[in-house]
Parts: C-alpha cells; structure tokens; sequence
C-alpha cells in the first residue's frame, strides 16, 4: 500500500515551502505524499547508523544530516522555486559542499539511507527508489529491522546495478564513499529480541 496524496495536483517545492509542518510531506514528481510518523525502532536504528556515519566523516569534507532533511533534485537548471522532487530521506551524506544551502541539499546525495517501516516499505522500494535512480543518487541504503536485512543499490553504467543484500552481520561499507562503515552488532544491540 503507497503513502496517501495531499491531492490530484502537482505542486512546487515553491509551494511545499508554504505548507504547515504539521503533516510532513515529500514531493516526487509534483505529487506530495504524506510521510508517515517513525516508530521508535526506525528512530533508534536511523540514530545508531548516523552516530557512526558522523564519526567516520569527522575529518573529510562529507557531511551526514537526518531527517528532516529536504534533498530537491532538480530535472534539469529549474529554478528551486519550480523543482517537482523535494525528499526528506532518513539518512543523506553529501561530499560535495557547493551542493548543500539553507533549506538542505540541491543534487544527487552521495549516500541515501531509508529505514523501512511497516507503513513505508513498499514507497521507499518502489517510488522512492525510481526517483533516486533517475536523478543519479551514487549509492541507496534500504535498511529493514524487522528483516535485519539491508540491500544497497550502487549507481554503475548510468543507473544502478544489482542491489547488495546482505544480513545484519559483521560489518558493511559504503562503495560511494569508503570511509564508511556500519557495525551491525551496535544496530542489534539496539533492536528489541521480537520486534513487530
């Protein structure tokens, strides 16, 4: 099941701006879909994995930001104000600066990381996977507690290639930027024994 619409209509990162941010919405393609509240083990697992992605790039010129967190990726020169794709994913490395600004970051991130839920596994692997593949995001994480699975689409030949899926063991690093590396071990120990 997708995330509802606001509407039938398309909109504007323009007009994204002026909406009240007590529903959080994510526009792709000039639909606004309704982002769904986390739950606390999306919360802790997303918190663990930043903890660590800060702490790797604490000397290098990529930056980690969580949500809310808004990424527009434009199709082409557009002015912000007429950008149609607007996201606001869990986790976004960026290592190139001239690309982050006051409301976030304009371009491909490096890294997007998605921690599904229940109510937004289905958007962030169909939906969202698309418009990050269309708009040249390097690498994009979707992380599944309840599957303590994680499978990583990496950008090779003008799109991305078969994704990586691996369980949560060990180690895992970032192909897009190397200097990453999550330990799962501090993921599970965050993760309840039966979780939902």
């Amino acid at each position: 099941m997708g995330l509802p619409l606001r509407d039938a209509q398309r909109h504007t990162y323009r007009e994204y701006r002026t909406w009240p941010e007590d529903v959080r919405y994510e526009l792709i393609d000039g639909m606004a879909y309704a982002m769904a509240p986390p739950v606390r083990i999306h919360q802790r697992v997303m918190l663990e994995m930043a903890r660590q992605i800060a702490g790797a790039l604490e000397d290098s010129p990529c930056e980690v930001n969580v949500a809310p967190f808004d990424v527009r990726l434009p199709d082409g020169i557009e002015s912000d104000d007429d950008v149609l794709t607007a996201v606001q994913p869990d986790i976004v490395v960026v290592c190139d600066p001239d690309k982050l600004d006051t409301y976030g970051c304009r371009g491909a991130p490096d890294i997007v990381i998605e921690v599904l839920s229940p109510s937004t596994a289905a958007h962030d692997q169909t939906v969202k996977l698309a418009a990050y593949e269309r708009h040249g995001v390097k690498e994009y994480w979707l992380v599944h507690p309840a599957d303590r699975i994680v499978t990583v689409y990496s950008w090779a030949n003008g799109g991305y290639s078969r994704p990586a899926i691996s369980e949560f063991e060990g180690t895992l690093t970032s192909n897009a930027v190397p200097m990453i590396s999550i330990d799962w071990a501090r993921i599970v120990a965050r993760l309840p024994e039966n979780p939902p």
